[in-house]
């Protein structure tokens, strides 16, 4: 079900834009997304100069001065992240930035005294483990700094003091809590320093950077201290965390999105560029080439190898291994898009089969590989709009991921539910849980009771399982002119939090319809509204279905959003329609 809202903010827009050098179309755009005026020039143009000092970001200097005392006295360095894109560009930040200290004040690299491992998807699961500290005690190191981990590891950290082992926490997650009468009481764990700007008493204006982010704020200190600048540095590498992280592109994640995807273009890392070229990407390179292409091709390692050979392009100085890996990282990719789509389709039929669907989806799936849960869980929230934890079986017990929207919460609604858990962590669009057991019948009979006591205290109402389509006006096709398309790339980076500007036209008449591609997941015809403007248009999903629906038909109602389409030389407008009445 969808819920069609135009979004009706006040201002003077035509003043708004004279002042700002945009047109009044783009100021309204700007206010519908609730960007605040005296926000809107740094929103338009902001630079590196524009984003938050490092130093803000609890325990950041302590962080970066004791990295940068390990490396002059010559210690053992290892950095420890996560399995996801965001975990291996955020070591990858953290290894290099070392590695670029260490030129700075010994004028060499030494790469056996810093290194990356990252934990295996299935036999360790997520963040910091016993068994990686044990490894990095046998290996001599002398200090681990987590990236995109590490804030709910406080056992762990525990056991890697009690070794004689220094532990840094980079990390962006929810911070842990216990309620004793009713007050919350956060778990930090005892490291030599923890950086995460959700800690309570952390300063950072901004709380929403993911790992790469965090990193990218501790590299800039670290080269401080060594005595160069490496804020450009790094920039591509966060803005591909930032985007495959599903963060919210504003405030100065927007900044860290806009330049890093320029400099992803032209970027110096060699595995990116081998990755790239594999990934068959020319030109520019936009949100959606990282959220669909490079984000999925990294991940597909994690899931179904070693996250570590992902980890292995980025920091790769050999052109033809870089190749060989890239090639590689794309054959997994395919491999896994075969399995998630025959997952997705496997738990569409089984919640086609069942009951009615209940608030909270809870699928036990337990022959899906676990790797793909958290993606086949997205998919199934995107169809049906409702929180959904996809679990699956292990040797020791379940595992699962979980997608939610925006009414729930999902880290809150599982840590109210957390006595079921052997392990949970995540924020509130996703979260990954464990449960032990001994057997199937206990495995069943735990997902069970976890779908009950969620579905009981879920806290939605029907009005919320509507799917929200948000319109910034309506615009007759006679106002979509090249010019227009041009203006709205001021909006860009589009994405999580800053979403595509959506426009809407009634009593269009669409003509001259076609099905295309291979799988028929293209409709293309021609549409003219009552302005006498006509345009080729395309709306992508089942196009038999539109065919049916739409073809020859001249009342209908649109939403849209204007494009260029460039092929052999000629430049003409689409229009890419994303929802039709």
């Amino acid at each position: 079900m969808e819920k069609w809202v135009e979004i009706r903010k006040g201002g003077d827009f035509v003043e708004m834009g004279r002042r700002l050098g945009v047109s009044p179309v783009v100021a309204r755009l700007m206010a519908n997304r609730d960007v605040p005026e005296e926000e809107m020039e740094i929103y338009l143009r902001g630079t590196t100069a524009d984003m938050y000092d490092p130093k803000l970001l609890k325990d950041a200097e302590l962080a970066a001065s004791i990295i940068v005392e390990a490396i002059r006295n010559g210690e053992k360095i290892r950095v420890i992240g996560d399995y996801d894109v965001d975990g291996v560009c955020s070591s990858t930040i953290v290894e290099s930035s070392v590695l670029d200290c260490q030129m700075a004040i010994h004028g060499r690299e030494d790469r056996s005294l810093v290194d990356t491992k990252l934990p295996n998807r299935i036999t360790d699961g997520y963040g910091l483990n016993v068994r990686l500290i044990d490894e990095a005690a046998a290996d001599g190191v002398k200090l681990i700094v987590t990236t995109d981990n590490g804030i709910a590891a406080k056992r762990e950290i525990e056991h890697a003091k009690s070794l004689g082992i220094k532990v840094i926490v980079t990390d962006h997650h929810e911070v842990p809590y216990v309620e004793e009468d009713g007050v919350r009481k956060y778990v930090i764990p005892e490291a030599d320093a923890v950086v995460n700007p959700k800690q309570e008493d952390c300063s950072y204006p901004y709380k929403m950077l993911c790992g790469g982010g965090v990193a990218y704020k501790l590299s800039q200190l670290m080269s401080d201290l060594a005595g160069f600048d490496n804020r450009e540095k790094y920039l591509d590498l966060a803005a591909v965390a930032t985007i495959a992280d599903v963060m919210p592109l504003t405030g100065e994640n927007r900044i860290i999105v806009r330049l890093g995807l320029e400099r992803l273009m032209r970027t110096e890392n060699l595995g990116m560029q081998t990755l790239i070229a594999a990934c068959g990407l020319e030109g520019r390179i936009s949100v959606y080439h990282v959220g669909f292409v490079i984000g999925p091709t990294i991940n597909a390692t994690g899931r179904l190898d070693s996250a570590e050979r992902a980890q292995e392009l980025l920091m790769c100085t050999d052109r033809i291994r870089a190749s060989e890996i890239a090639g590689e990282l794309v054959s997994y990719n395919s491999q896994r898009k075969g399995m998630t789509e025959a997952g997705v389709s496997r738990g569409i039929s089984i919640l086609e089969e069942g009951d009615a669907l209940q608030d909270v989806i809870v699928l036990y799936m337990p022959d899906c590989h676990e790797s793909l849960a958290g993606i086949i869980a997205g998919k199934i929230k995107e169809k049906y709009n409702h929180p959904a934890i996809v679990i699956t079986k292990t040797a020791d017990g379940v595992k699962g991921s979980g997608r939610s929207i925006d009414k729930y919460d999902m880290f809150e609604k599982l840590n109210e539910v957390k006595d079921m858990f052997s392990k949970f962590g995540g924020h509130k669009m996703a979260a990954g849980i464990s449960m032990d057991a001994a057997d199937d019948e206990e495995r069943e009979a735990k997902v069970s009771l976890l779908a009950r006591r969620l579905n009981e205290n879920s806290g939605l109402s029907a009005e919320d399982f509507y799917s929200k389509v948000e319109i910034d006006m309506a615009l007759p096709f006679s106002f979509v002119t090249e010019q227009l398309i041009e203006e709205l790339d001021c909006i860009s980076p589009c994405g999580m939090g800053n979403r595509t500007p959506l426009f809407a036209a009634k009593n269009v008449r669409v003509t001259n319809g076609k099905v295309l591609g291979k799988n028929r997941n293209t409709f293309k015809a021609y549409a003219e509204d009552g302005s006498g403007a006509r345009f080729e248009l395309l709306i992508f999903g089942e196009a038999d279905r539109l065919m049916q629906e739409l073809n020859g038909r001249s009342d209908v109602l649109l939403t849209f959003y204007p494009d260029i389409n460039e092929f052999a030389g000629r430049r003409t407008i689409q229009l890419k329609a994303k929802n039709y009445k």
